[in-house]
């Protein structure tokens, strides 16, 4: 817990002074621990939607907000880590101004934040965020913008993410499933999202010829998940295949070695028994 002194601008230069020496130890951490410098950024507001896809903007006033889903940044030079933790002394005086006000029980405007999923993005209230998260505030009150995006963002997103979030984004694009089918659906290569909508096209297109009918994008995600994938899914883990990764992987694998081994569409005991073999 923050010490309390009764001289609040005394103490909140102390807040600062302990949050750049933990910032700093983290930093350190990092580096031990083989991660790259992107880990501990803040998220870019810009490259975070271009990735997810926005499909458009709500006002939602004023509220409060978990200080914990404040990850990301509008602003590119902003002074501080993924925590909100300074990351040099160029933002000490504003720091230590806020926290003394915070201390003092001052009232300080709402920050200003974009919510995408789960997490929120400060437009203005920077120093604010910082200064509250180091007096272990857990809420703060925030006027919040929501952007809506095609793929959503939990609190585990970072940078390093974005690559494969703009892949699924696409895929959910082509292969438009309704949210509880989707939420099955989980690769963790970028690459093989794109390789799944063009099985997905493709499975649809025989699918089609043998029934004599046209089916549009969602019509043909839904009909796939539920007469291909669940099925196939369902029978390649009740004999011990579904191994090996995710279930989607593994099933987006199995389903090319399939092809490409027997030069079969189909699934059947006969198929899985010379998956196993081989």
């Amino acid at each position: 817990m923050p010490l309390d002194t009764a001289y609040p601008m005394w103490d909140a230069r102390d807040d600062f002074a302990r949050a750049r020496r933990r910032q700093a130890l983290s930093a350190l951490r990092r580096r031990l621990n083989g991660r790259s410098a992107s880990h501990d950024r803040l998220l870019p507001f810009d490259e975070v939607v271009a990735a997810l896809g926005r499909r458009g903007v709500r006002d939602l006033g004023v509220e409060q907000i978990e200080l914990g889903s404040v990850v990301g940044s509008v602003d590119r030079q902003t002074g501080f880590d993924r925590l909100f933790r300074p990351t040099s002394y160029v933002v000490e005086q504003r720091f230590t101004r806020i926290a003394a006000a915070l201390r003092r029980g001052e009232a300080v405007p709402p920050i200003e934040v974009f919510r995408v999923g789960d997490v929120h993005f400060v437009q203005d209230g920077h120093h604010r965020v910082s200064a509250a998260r180091a007096l272990e505030w857990t809420h703060i009150a925030a006027h919040v913008t929501e952007v809506l995006t095609a793929v959503g963002a939990g609190g585990e997103l970072r940078l390093a993410d974005l690559p494969r979030r703009a892949q699924e984004r696409m895929f959910a694009e082509r292969v438009p499933l309704p949210r509880t089918m989707r939420a099955r659906i989980e690769l963790r290569s970028p690459q093989d999202y794109g390789r799944l909508a063009e099985h997905v096209e493709a499975w649809a297109f025989r699918f089609a010829q043998l029934r004599g009918t046209l089916l549009d994008r969602a019509q043909a995600a839904e009909t796939w998940f539920a007469e291909e994938y669940e099925p196939a899914v369902d029978l390649l883990r009740g004999t011990g295949l579904l191994t090996g990764g995710t279930e989607t992987e593994a099933y987006l694998r199995l389903s090319n070695e399939r092809y490409h081994r027997m030069h079969t569409h189909s699934w059947d005991h006969t198929v899985v028994a010379r998956l196993r073999d081989r």
